[in-house]
């Protein structure tokens, strides 16, 4: 024995003399000690019924312990069955709670999309009747920066000094969330162009509003296209419009950042600056569509640039990428869903 734990028998027992009572005590400390090789700390004649089981006759060993723990071997019946009562109330108690922590959960999300929904169509008539995309930034921006605080999710933003003034260059952000495009333009305080995916083109609402809040669109599945998108994006850039890419593509439910795609690393600018968005997957994740209350960091870094002994263009895209990720990833507060890399 440890000193901590004890070794007690709860046993039936009709005998009410005390002779008899003393024989089985001397008769279970005996049988156990044959049968654990050990004696047992105590013996607890009790009366019948005392000993709980389940609806099939299996002994509940736990709830029984608990019996003993409260002094209540031996009790009355009533006092045995109250002990019984309480410990269920505990139980439906504790299930109520995670009822209600459910039921809250449920609201919220409701509530969140609620003020979205009141949000979204005046913000969308907005953007849609703006001649330029410099003019539409800061109504989205305000917009997505009331909707963050009506709904309860703190942002925060750090290294904004580090975004390159008069210089093109690309911001490279990681993709956790529904919620990625939003929270980039609550927390950028100048105008940049999302490169989105062209099947969001396909679509009235998302070509509309895209297209006034100056994303460029591009293909993933030509490459022939994609390589003449790359071409119109550095164009854009070395204008002086930059460009807001998600190298990763997608987004999924579980945690890890995924692998960068060259792609996004194609486009002849030499500058890329790593973003890392933390905290908008426990606010919603892939697959679901009810939002959590959760503080969201964007993390601004230093501007990455290409060495100056690399000079073939896929070797450039390739240490790019590998700098951009090793620059986001350890302001995640996630794993490496790529090992590989």
């Amino acid at each position: 024995m440890t000193g901590t734990e004890r070794l007690v028998v709860l046993a039936e027992a009709r005998a009410a003399d005390a002779t008899q009572r003393d024989n089985l005590r001397e008769v279970t400390v005996r049988t156990v000690s044959e049968v654990l090789g050990e004696l047992p700390d105590e013996v607890v004649l009790a009366p019948p019924h005392t000993v709980l089981k389940t609806s099939s006759g299996k002994i509940r060993r736990a709830a029984s312990r608990e019996v003993y723990e409260a002094g209540l071997v031996g009790a009355r019946s009533r006092s045995v069955w109250w002990q019984i009562a309480r410990l269920g109330w505990t139980g439906a108690v504790a299930q109520l709670r995670a009822w209600l922590a459910l039921g809250g959960r449920a609201l919220y999300g409701a509530y969140a999309w609620a003020a979205f929904g009141l949000l979204a169509p005046a913000v969308w008539l907005v953007t849609a009747s703006t001649p330029k995309p410099a003019w539409a930034w800061p109504v989205n921006r305000a917009a997505a920066q009331l909707f963050l605080r009506l709904v309860g999710i703190p942002l925060r933003v750090l290294g904004v000094e580090n975004l390159p003034r008069g210089a093109p260059h690309v911001l490279v952000a990681n993709h956790a969330s529904y919620l990625d495009g939003m929270v980039l333009v609550a927390a950028l305080p100048a105008p940049c162009r999302f490169v989105a995916k062209r099947e969001l083109s396909q679509s009235l609402v998302s070509r509309v509003y895209l297209r006034r809040l100056g994303a460029e669109f591009v293909e993933r599945f030509s490459p022939q296209q994609s390589v003449a998108d790359a071409d119109r994006l550095a164009d854009r850039a070395r204008a002086g419009s930059p460009l807001a890419v998600f190298p990763e593509g997608t987004f999924r439910r579980a945690p890890g950042l995924l692998a960068f795609h060259l792609g996004a690393f194609a486009a002849a600018v030499q500058a890329r600056v790593p973003v890392a968005i933390r905290g908008s997957r426990s606010v919603l994740a892939a697959g679901q569509w009810l939002a959590r209350r959760h503080a969201i960091v964007v993390t601004i870094g230093v501007p990455i640039a290409v060495p100056g002994e690399v000079t073939d263009p896929f070797a450039e895209a390739v240490a790019l990428r590998d700098l951009a990720r090793s620059a986001v990833l350890p302001h995640l507060g996630e794993g490496n869903a790529d090992a590989a890399l």
